[in-house]
């Protein structure tokens, strides 16, 4: 299953991995989008993947999904937590949280946990920007205090990599595992003209080999593996301390259930 499967990352690696045989299912947020993304699949593969609607911004669209998903299967062998975005105005949610973090941490932890006893294994979607993370667990909206979106977006991608880890020590059955995919030309920041123009002029990877950790991520062995280990370009590499703290990770993990109404 891959979460922001519409386009970008999300659509490569599913690509990829039909093209490998896997039944994948796509979410996404927009319905037409998500649509167009299983029409990819199908053209390539022959076989139309499920499809299921969901938007991050709104964590009862994310426990709908999971009851649907719990529904649908009896396991989920990998668990592609791909979906983020990075938004250029401070926005709070229906929630109660700045949305990137929301979209991108708390949305994904909810789901995971919601879906614990049916995932085989989980891969997360980080990025090298969790070194501009300023993560406090004691309070989620701290980005929302003199807002900057790559600071908003590199404590979501901070969080991503310490939420990997701590799954990994606290579910040992479930290997766990974060990738930098590389400055990657999607749709993030499309709202903005000079940044959508940048994503077309810069030299950026393209969707496809960003997703390629993922992809490697999602069938290696996990005995080659590090559980709970951050990766680029298919090799381990080391966060920055602040995104490899366990103290850290284990605050970050309680608020998060607190956040998210899991803590009882």
């Amino acid at each position: 299953m891959v979460t922001g499967a519409s386009s970008g990352i999300g659509l490569a690696a599913a690509l990829d991995l039909a093209r490998r045989g896997d039944q994948v299912v796509l979410v996404g947020r927009d319905p037409a989008r998500l649509r167009a993304a299983g029409d990819r699949v199908r053209e390539c593969c022959g076989e139309p993947p499920e499809l299921f609607r969901a938007d991050f911004a709104v964590l009862d669209d994310v426990r709908r999904l999971a009851e649907k998903l719990r529904t649908a299967y009896d396991r989920i062998d990998v668990l592609a937590n791909n979906a983020g975005a990075i938004v250029l105005q401070p926005v709070t949610t229906v929630d109660g949280f700045e949305l990137t973090v929301q979209a991108n941490h708390l949305a994904p932890f909810l789901l995971s946990n919601l879906l614990r006893d049916r995932i085989g294994r989980m891969v997360v979607t980080a990025s090298g920007a969790h070194r501009s993370g300023v993560l406090d667990p004691d309070d989620l909206n701290v980005v929302l205090r003199r807002y900057r979106p790559m600071r908003a977006y590199g404590t979501s991608k901070q969080a991503n990599i310490l939420f990997a880890a701590e799954a990994a020590r606290r579910w040992p059955d479930v290997p766990a595992y974060s990738f930098h995919p590389g400055v990657v030309r999607t749709r993030f920041g499309n709202e903005s003209p000079l940044v959508a123009l940048g994503m077309r002029l810069l030299p950026f990877r393209s969707p496809e080999r960003g997703a390629e950790t993922l992809v490697w991520l999602a069938n290696q062995d996990p005995s080659r593996l590090v559980d709970g280990g951050y990766y680029h370009d298919r090799r381990l590499r080391r966060p920055l301390p602040k995104a490899a703290d366990p103290a850290l990770a284990a605050r970050l993990w309680t608020a998060s259930a607190q956040a998210v109404g899991l803590d009882g």
